[in-house]
């Protein structure tokens, strides 16, 4: 059973077992633009994932002075 990632309100599925950073690199997204979610809490990158986890990937919006 894959690791389940939802993002953009899409179900991908990749394999595992895995770190949630080795999932963002699969899927060529860039760590530093998003948080991970996994079961309620925000994760690091080094959280280690088994088959049948699912993750959440949230878009990090930034902003400032101009």
């Amino acid at each position: 059973m894959p690791i389940t990632v939802i993002w953009r309100q899409q179900e991908l599925q990749v394999p595992g077992p895995s770190t949630v950073g080795e999932v963002l690199h699969l899927l060529g997204l860039p760590a530093e633009q998003y948080l991970v979610v996994f079961q309620g809490e925000l994760v690091s990158f080094e959280q280690a994932l088994g088959e049948g986890d699912t993750i959440r990937l949230v878009g990090v919006i930034s902003g400032g002075e101009r």
